[in-house]
């Protein structure tokens, strides 16, 4: 998939505010600081569509983004940055959890995860959630340069091996850096084929 244009259309603090429900939806979600926003920013081919941060927490809104005229591309609230409020963490997961719930047109929800860490149980939980909601959604690990080649296998396998235990089919996966532009083509690729094969009114 070529991207040629991306537009941000509006940010939402309550689902109600969100766009209207007329285009497929790719909604990208995890913990803070995973490096969720340069994801965006790379698929997007522009730098500073979504705001990218050195602070974890950045985000805290739903932001959508129109690709192509064709399909948005969703930036949700990083969740489980410990520095932010008991009563904000809880909010925003309340807020991420209606959007995951209450949107029609969400074809695939990308779980990112740092590619660096082993299985964390925020995230193995959440895992466990979409399953049993049955959301469609795939895992993007992210920073996959950082590592060398034989540690990056060994942590992903780490990961996968812990789903197994939980999943009889475990979920697509794919791993990204942004400095290397590596995994942007796979994961385009996917959008655009799931996109050719929908019949969305």
């Amino acid at each position: 998939m070529v991207i040629k244009s991306a537009e941000f259309i509006k940010s939402a603090a309550r689902t109600d505010q969100c766009p209207p429900p007329e285009f497929p939806e790719y909604a990208f979600v995890g913990r803070s600081n995973v490096g969720k926003s340069s994801v965006i920013n790379m698929l997007a081919g522009k730098r500073k569509l979504a705001k990218t941060s050195s602070a974890p927490g950045k985000t805290r809104l739903i932001n959508h983004f129109l690709i192509n005229r064709q399909w948005f591309l969703v930036d949700l609230p990083g969740y489980g940055y410990a520095k932010t409020s008991r009563k904000m963490r809880k909010e925003l997961g309340l807020l991420i959890t209606k959007y995951i719930e209450g949107r029609p047109n969400l074809v695939c929800l990308f779980l990112l995860i740092d590619s660096r860490h082993s299985p964390l149980p925020s995230d193995m939980a959440f895992i466990r959630w979409l399953g049993e909601n049955r959301v469609p959604f795939a895992l993007v690990f992210t920073k996959c340069d950082k590592l060398p080649a034989g540690k990056l296998e060994k942590n992903i396998n780490i990961y996968l091996s812990a789903l197994e235990q939980e999943w009889e089919t475990l979920p697509m996966y794919f791993c990204t850096s942004v400095l290397k532009q590596k995994g942007k083509d796979e994961i385009l690729d996917f959008i655009g084929k799931t996109n050719a094969e929908l019949k969305f009114s």
